[in-house]
């Protein structure tokens, strides 16, 4: 958060309208666009098996799957690339809406028990159901996630004052608990279930079906085209409650319309990889250095950011262990918390 220790002056706000002005954020949205193009080349050229430089680019426009390097770029590498696309773009876009609509610099996709109620859905349809596959459980983890959402703002809507940013948090943070709690006992008391359960907990690119992407995709895109016209109204929920209303603001409306936003990302980004940490958390930080706290500029940059990042975090895994990977959860984890904790101790983090 911006700590403003003097006012300030008017070279100061100049320099400020040239950071923060429309030709340069369009600059820096296109760099941003830019730096995702690479990191998606560098996720099709890296990784296990040989792939030659033209086996990437034929693997793409023309594949022969009868050549190795080529089969390898339609069943691995291009299937794990567009999981990164979409799951990190849900999670950037998802994490700058809740923290503009709880004002809450730390909320994230986890705040509103969206993961927690994804996972206990699954961990029923592994368990009850004996479902295995991705793009089988990939609804029920769908359904839990909205579950999750309408039982956090039911309860966070409980009082006079109705769904505040802080009740919104404690009710979150309650189902968060109660569910984890459910998933841990049933993973607890079947080892059958833990051990299909596990390698989705961890959050992963790699072994995703193309089904489960096609599966994904419009809640995705509904979610995020949502968002998008949802920041005019988080930049004036940013003023204050009574501030937004004297500006015309439907307070109710923007903050289920959000919620519905963040629960097509975060539940569509979780069926695909499972939880990732940090992500949506992390991200919108950054692009709010960047953009200043206009949402209708954080959102976008948001978006394109955080597949950047996540797809540079799977890269990192696939090179840190080899032969062996270790999964992209664990690397946004780690790579994650020390450049977040050196953000917030910054005196010129942005505001919300």
């Amino acid at each position: 958060m911006t700590v403003s220790l003097s006012p300030p002056t008017p070279a100061d706000t100049s320099r400020e309208r040239r950071r923060h002005g429309r030709p340069a954020l369009g600059a820096g949205l296109f760099a941003a666009a830019l730096a995702l193009a690479a990191m998606s080349l560098l996720s099709l050229a890296v990784g296990s098996g040989h792939v030659a430089p033209h086996d990437v680019v034929a693997g793409l426009f023309s594949p022969d799957r009868s050549v190795h390097g080529q089969m390898i770029m339609q069943e691995v590498r291009l299937p794990r690339t567009l999981a990164g696309l979409l799951a990190g773009a849900a999670l950037g876009v998802a994490g700058a809406l809740m923290q503009g609509v709880a004002r809450n610099p730390l909320a994230d996709p986890g705040l509103l028990g969206v993961n927690a109620g994804a996972s206990v859905t699954v961990v029923l349809a592994i368990s009850v159901l004996s479902l295995t596959e991705p793009a089988q459980y990939i609804w029920f983890g769908f359904l839990g996630a909205c579950v999750a959402a309408v039982l956090v703002h039911g309860i966070g809507s409980l009082g006079r004052e109705g769904a505040t940013p802080v009740k919104l948090a404690l009710a979150g943070a309650a189902t968060t608990a109660v569910l984890g709690s459910l998933t841990s006992a049933m993973l607890l008391t079947d080892s059958r279930t833990f051990d299909q359960f596990r390698f989705w907990q961890v959050g992963a690119l790699n072994g995703r079906d193309i089904d489960v992407l096609w599966q994904a995709l419009p809640f995705i895109a509904v979610g995020g085209v949502l968002a998008l016209l949802l920041g005019p109204s988080l930049n004036a929920l940013a003023l204050g409650d009574d501030i937004a209303r004297g500006l015309g603001q439907r307070i109710v409306a923007v903050r289920l319309a959000a919620a519905a936003s963040v629960v097509l990302l975060c539940g569509a980004a979780t069926a695909i990889a499972g939880p990732i940490g940090f992500l949506g958390l992390a991200v919108p930080h950054a692009a709010r250095l960047i953009t200043g706290p206009d949402y209708k500029w954080v959102l976008p940059y948001s978006a394109l950011l955080a597949p950047a990042v996540l797809l540079f975090a799977d890269v990192v895994g696939r090179l840190v262990a080899r032969p062996g990977e270790v999964q992209v959860g664990v690397i946004t984890a780690a790579l994650g918390a020390i450049p977040f904790v050196l953000l917030v101790r910054r005196r010129n983090v942005v505001e919300l």
